[in-house]
């Protein structure tokens, strides 16, 4: 009798210390670096969370980890401009997802984060940004429009994430304005050849005026001394002569010649 009531014993040990041991499997947790720990009990959402770390739970409740350290997502947005060209944006944003809210979002959205309200949220914000803009100031603008969507992008977002940054990857538009810019730009870089050039010519033109004014001054001021000094006109005359007699001449005396 004893033989058996052990051997019931030994039966029934057996699978009772599975079941401690699962139950106490079931009593701890341990939520990894930069997580945060969603628990339900019957499918209930609880109001605590559980930081990184090893805690002792109830082996009726469950643990959903969620990250909240800074991820990314990336977003493409086609939308319009100021002066209604077509604008196909690329856009990346950092963010994290909020410890104190991390619940009610696992209560509320319904799939990924991301895919559920991140991407949606950026392309809104895009299409409402660049309707401010024209083209061109898309381009010559890029850092205040950046600016712009994460500021608009931080408010829509701000229940349950923090926007850290946002960069525009990419602005493309349509082939029709591309070819518009391309012949915008060579027409300027034209107009600013053509400009420089003419500002070359008048100011060789100038250096000719000046010039010409220094000779005709320089000219004046010799035939007024030349006036005023006829002993300047002789000397002027020998300066000159390249010492051979001339095979005619008509007068008495040699010109230019005193013999003493």
């Amino acid at each position: 009798m004893k033989t058996l009531s052990w051997t019931i014993a030994a039966a029934l040990a057996v699978p009772l210390a599975i079941l401690l041991l699962i139950a106490a499997s079931k009593s701890f947790t341990i939520i990894p670096a930069g997580h945060v720990g969603v628990v339900t009990q019957f499918g209930k959402v609880q109001e605590f969370t559980y930081d990184e770390g090893l805690h002792i739970k109830s082996p009726l409740t469950t643990v959903h980890p969620f990250s909240v350290q800074t991820s990314k997502v990336e977003a493409e947005a086609l939308a319009a401009s100021k002066d209604l060209q077509t604008v196909a944006a690329s856009i990346a944003v950092n963010y994290r997802l909020k410890t104190e809210t991390i619940a009610d979002q696992y209560r509320n959205v319904k799939g990924s984060y991301e895919a559920t309200l991140a991407a949606p949220a950026i392309q809104e914000v895009v299409k409402s940004v660049t309707a401010q803009y024209t083209a061109d100031e898309l381009i010559t603008k890029r850092a205040e429009v950046s600016e712009l969507i994460q500021q608009r992008l931080a408010e829509r977002l701000s229940l349950y994430a923090v926007v850290e940054t946002v960069s525009i990857t990419n602005f493309e538009f349509s082939e029709s304005f591309n070819r518009a810019i391309e012949a915008k730009v060579t027409a300027e870089q034209d107009a600013l050849a053509s400009k420089n050039k003419l500002e070359q010519t008048k100011y060789e033109a100038e250096q000719t005026v000046v010039k010409a004014k220094a000779e005709a001054e320089s000219i004046r001021i010799q035939a007024d001394a030349l006036n005023q000094n006829q002993e300047l006109v002789s000397l002027r005359a020998v300066e000159k002569w390249d010492g051979h007699l001339p095979a005619y001449y008509s007068g008495d005396a040699l010109p230019f010649l005193q013999i003493r």
